[in-house]
């Protein structure tokens, strides 16, 4: 009989066992559904308590970012709620690349993740929460194609139309953690910065994008392998009813500031990406981002503007991708929110790496930011 058992047939859960041997197993990770992608894994583990646990999660060389895997020490939890790094290591040349992760628990169960996770139970919590708040709005948007609500809140009485959105890409967990704190400040009748933004602003704020790939533990995509962040330029009902019903509801408010959400695979280091690149760019409309982004790195070391992606050469923008669309569309100041999987490169946390805690805090420094944007615009 063996020593361990694994499972992973829950909220978000991703992982095909291959072989078990004593307190070592041998693991891959299962492709979104009708799709390519592979990155996302999240599973318990039932083993004797301390001793030390193997786990070889094999492949990886095809997986959707191999890029990720070096320099990665995997999420652990023995209690779901504090999640920290167990150490880990990637060999490309060890069974078509392989992250050999080892923990030893102190109790006999423990939970692994790419990310720690953000259940769908977790999210119509703060959606409850939120919506039982003063001056809060529930709408639901539209149903998913596994059938699950879409669901926003509105609050705020200003008339600056700001669009917060996160998790097209489900696996990107990190985004609904810094919802959280958003919305813990946003919510919170005595905080200056909330008190400041629904002064001036009318805030539209979608916590989860793709109900459905949270659930079903994908990494990219919606429930039919649909990249939800390639499909702003023409959405369908039958493709994407999620970025359909976003863009329909952007379109009847308008958009002056949209801050999409994201977590990236490879870039230890939290960054924004703009929408340099778009038809109808202007020197002006792309000062607004390099105002925020100024403000937003004086604001907060966990912040930086020295790593992230390429601009884009005039005329060359995908207007498929959510900022590029929405700046084009509305000339309004758009921007990616991109936090890392792994730790900071230069403000390392090394128990837990890039965290929950840290994606809320760093959110309530984006409202800051923003705040400060508005304030100083003129």
């Amino acid at each position: 009989m063996t020593q361990l058992t694994i499972d992973a047939a829950f909220d978000s859960g991703n992982i095909e066992v291959l072989a078990i041997d004593g307190t070592t197993a041998r693991l891959a990770i299962p492709k979104d559904n009708n799709s390519e992608f592979a990155q996302w894994f999240h599973f318990r583990v039932h083993a004797p308590a301390g001793e030390e646990l193997t786990l070889k999660i094999t492949g990886l060389n095809h997986s959707a970012f191999v890029g990720g895997w070096p320099d990665y020490d995997a999420c652990v939890s023995e209690d779901r709620e504090y999640w920290a790094r167990a150490a880990s290591r990637f060999e490309k040349d060890e069974d078509e690349g392989t992250l050999t992760i080892r923990y030893t628990p102190a109790s006999n169960v423990a939970w692994f993740a790419y990310f720690a996770p953000y259940s769908m139970e977790r999210h119509h919590d703060l959606l409850s929460e939120c919506a039982a708040s003063e001056g809060v709005e529930l709408v639901r948007l539209t149903q998913t194609l596994d059938g699950q609500p879409l669901d926003m809140l509105e609050m705020g009485e200003g008339d600056k139309q700001v669009w917060l959105y996160a998790r097209q890409h489900p696996g990107e967990t990190q985004a609904e953690w810094w919802m959280e704190g958003a919305l813990e400040c946003l919510t919170d009748p005595t905080d200056p910065v909330a008190r400041g933004l629904r002064r001036r602003c009318r805030l539209h704020i979608v916590p989860n994008c793709n109900p459905d790939g949270s659930r079903r533990g994908h990494l990219r995509t919606n429930a039919i392998g649909t990249n939800l962040n390639r499909e702003w330029a023409e959405p369908s009902a039958e493709k994407s009813p999620e970025v359909l019903a976003i863009r329909n509801r952007m379109d009847e408010t308008g958009v002056d500031y949209a801050m999409d959400v994201h977590g990236d695979e490879a870039i230890p280091s939290v960054f924004l990406a703009g929408f340099e690149g778009i038809p109808s760019w202007t020197d002006e409309q792309g000062e607004g981002f390099y105002r925020y982004q100024r403000i937003l790195d004086r604001r907060t070391p966990d912040f930086q503007t020295e790593l992230g992606y390429p601009k884009t050469a005039p005329g060359k923008a995908n207007l498929t991708i959510s900022t590029n669309q929405v700046a084009e569309r509305f000339g309004a100041c758009a921007m990616t929110l991109e936090m890392p999987y792994k730790d900071l490169k230069d403000f390392p946390e090394p128990e837990q790496g890039w965290s929950p805690e840290r994606c809320k805090l760093l959110a309530r420094d984006c409202l800051a930011a923003l705040l400060e944007w508005l304030e100083t615009a003129d």
